[in-house]
């Protein structure tokens, strides 16, 4: 009893005292008790695939967000996991269940290797260097096409686990301890120091920060997530193909970003759960089959445009202020601060008054 009054009460004084960690909070149950409501195995499929693509988006999010080096090649670690891991499993014989880290790990030096070769580089000379990665990388699979398969890649695999149910919770629980641990990270003190050197490396580095060291821990770190879900998409999918390593798919990690609203890790999560169902749901009908990157793209240009921080932030900022004393969130209908007592009423009514008078 001692304990479930303990969890009780950092549920209600850490969770539910804010809207967004509220929301999070009935999403991550709702996950979790979906196949129990509704075991329909396409849509479970459907959504094991969205779990997957979300850690993908998280671990872009960690590099790209916080740190401010956006990477336009990164499914070269999402193929170099896939690939990793599926030719462990086939060539050595290794279960899939150990391949799978393997897979993280060769992500993690490949990503370790290209933060290296990109270390001086910022802006945009970073992006299009980091473009070619995956370009490289398919250029070396049509080149040795007896060791990685060529245009058909690596088929066959063995599935980590069988049934439609099973694999989406090893998706679902995978994506959620994943994510979780990169926000963790992004919160901590070294997400601080990744914050400084985005807004101003010059200004960290005189401060004593070791900026090289943390660039190449993010670009390892990312990668090895990215590696993760790549390996999980390879052995749910029994293959690992050039499609892997596309530059459309790091293009569409990018618009997920975006989308979500980057330095946020949940915001690019959310995106690829709306984003990623809807168009596989406008596929299934004829009429919009041809239609749906259309459609997609429409919605994503009213986003970037009514939302330029992204629909996370967008939504967040319309349940919740920061007092203006500690700093620290409040949901929109509180009169005063939850920590310091300091009022919020007024700020918000002072502010829309300076508003109006501009």
């Amino acid at each position: 009893m001692y304990l479930l009054r303990r969890a009780w009460a950092e549920m209600r004084n850490e969770i539910l005292v804010l809207p967004s960690r509220t929301l999070v909070l009935v999403w991550v149950v709702g996950l979790l008790l979906l196949p129990l409501a509704y075991d329909d195995a396409y849509v479970l499929r459907i959504l094991t695939m969205t779990c997957i693509f979300a850690i993908f988006a998280a671990s872009w999010d960690l590099l790209a967000g916080y740190t401010g080096q956006v990477n336009f090649g990164h499914a070269l670690f999402f193929g170099a996991g896939a690939y990793g891991s599926a030719l462990a499993s086939l060539k050595l014989g290794v279960s899939p269940w150990l391949t799978i880290w393997l897979g993280a790990a060769v992500a993690a030096l490949f990503g370790y290797l290209s933060g290296y070769l990109c270390l001086r580089l910022r802006g945009s000379y970073l992006s299009l260097a980091t473009l070619a990665f995956p370009l490289i990388g398919l250029g070396l699979l049509f080149a040795f096409p007896d060791f990685s398969g060529g245009e058909l890649g690596v088929s066959g695999l063995q599935r980590l686990i069988v049934g439609p149910t099973a694999n989406y919770y090893l998706a679902c629980v995978s994506m959620l301890v994943v994510v979780f641990g990169l926000w963790l990270i992004a919160d901590s003190r070294f997400g601080i120091v990744l914050h400084a050197i985005r807004d101003d490396e010059v200004a960290a580095r005189a401060s004593g920060i070791n900026t090289p060291r943390y660039k190449l821990a993010v670009f390892a770190l990312s990668a090895a997530a990215a590696g993760f879900s790549g390996a999980l998409l390879a052995h749910y999918l029994r293959v690992a193909g050039p499609s892997t390593l596309e530059v459309a798919l790091s293009f569409q990690v990018v618009i997920w970003g975006i989308f979500g609203g980057v330095a946020t890790i949940y915001g690019p999560v959310v995106a690829v759960f709306i984003l990623y169902p809807l168009t596989e749901w406008l596929g299934s009908f004829r009429h919009f089959g041809e239609l749906r990157l259309l459609i997609f793209a429409v919605i994503v240009l009213l986003v970037l445009l009514f939302m330029p921080r992204g629909l996370t932030p967008w939504v967040r900022d319309r349940v919740e202020a920061q007092c203006p004393r500690c700093k620290q969130r409040n949901s929109v209908w509180r009169k005063i601060c939850r920590l310091c007592g300091a009022p919020l009423q007024a700020q918000v009514a002072r502010a829309e008054r300076l508003v109006g008078h501009q």
